[in-house]
């Protein structure tokens, strides 16, 4: 009877500690509008302006901004892993070939140390990274989405699962989808996410297997005499400005207009040829073509999914002093 008595005692003081354990996770802040509110109440202003300035310097950074989100969030955790410069142990995702084309990184920093010297310490880069996403949206045209912040920064890359969260622009719809579904984005989020191929361009290096040694016959052949002028060589150099517009109607305008070319063929990627002709995609293309409304409540739903994916919050990751390397720890 003893024994019984004591091992009811411990069952119970063992409950109680994960009972406690609980309770004290559950208590620690989360994802939540307006976060910095108390702690930084300009942070959102800073960040907005600071894009609206850069933007008017360099319009090629909204591109960036909205790139970045993907990059990021779409790899295990949205926790700005992607901003971390390569070490001599380990190599940073930015030089990763999923990343070829990603730039502008400089920028981020320049936000950062604008919110530093307002409130130290306390703005994460992953806050920083999506919420210039969002500015970077609306500068080029798109909708305002309301993002949570109360995100926290990781301390490692994520290189070596790049391949296995970012789809490849060579890959099939299939495994498009189903790399999508694995952060919770369902096919209409998916159609609307490669809506950002509205705007931006495309480096010669991932579109002239369409090209060489012989034209796609699946693209518009009014279209093709133009990827042919832009990228005259059947191995371009990576490094050479050597691209092709995404949109040549509205190439600085996020809108419908992809839904219309890549249903006339003038897709420039695999995936986009894919998407207007693959029978669960098609008609949600179709949709978005005619009705700019919905592709931006769709885009709007998946951005937001998307930068909700895995954060870290609370106490767990840190809030990094320079985006691009890891706080030290003493």
């Amino acid at each position: 009877m003893g024994g019984k008595v004591v091992m009811m005692v411990a069952m119970l003081c063992l409950w109680g500690l994960a009972t406690t354990e609980a309770v004290a996770t559950e208590d620690e802040p989360g994802l939540m509008m307006n976060f910095y509110r108390d702690t930084c109440p300009q942070a959102e202003d800073i960040i907005r302006e600071q894009v609206k300035l850069l933007y008017k310097r360099h319009k090629n950074t909204a591109f960036s901004w909205l790139r970045n989100i993907f990059h990021d969030c779409a790899v295990e955790s949205c926790d700005a892993s992607l901003l971390l410069d390569s070490t001599r142990r380990e190599l940073g995702e930015k030089e990763h070939d999923r990343s070829f084309g990603l730039r502008n990184f400089r920028y981020i920093e320049e936000i950062k140390e604008a919110l530093e010297r307002e409130c130290p310490g306390v703005v994460s880069c992953s806050d920083i990274l999506v919420l210039s996403a969002r500015e970077g949206i609306e500068a080029v045209g798109g909708p305002h989405i309301p993002l949570k912040t109360g995100r926290r920064d990781g301390r490692k890359s994520r290189t070596d699962m790049l391949e296995s969260y970012l789809p490849d622009h060579n890959e099939s719809i299939s495994v498009v989808l189903e790399k999508f579904k694995s952060i919770g984005i369902d096919t209409p989020g998916l159609v609307a996410l490669l809506g950002s191929h509205s705007v931006g361009r495309t480096h010669c290096v991932k579109l002239v297997h369409r090209l060489y040694p012989e034209v796609d016959p699946s693209l518009n052949p009014d279209h093709v005499p133009h990827m042919l002028h832009k990228c005259p060589d059947s191995i371009p150099d990576p490094k050479a400005v050597q691209y092709v517009r995404n949109d040549r109607g509205t190439p600085m305008v996020l809108d419908n207009n992809y839904y219309r070319n890549i249903l006339d063929n003038k897709g420039l990627l695999l995936v986009d040829h894919q998407l207007a002709h693959d029978k669960r995609t098609r008609p949600i293309v179709k949709k978005m073509a005619k009705d700019q409304a919905y592709f931006f409540k769709e885009f709007t739903r998946a951005i937001q999914i998307l930068s909700e994916n895995n954060p870290l919050t609370g106490s767990k990751g840190e809030i990094r002093k320079q985006c691009n390397l890891a706080n030290k720890i003493h």
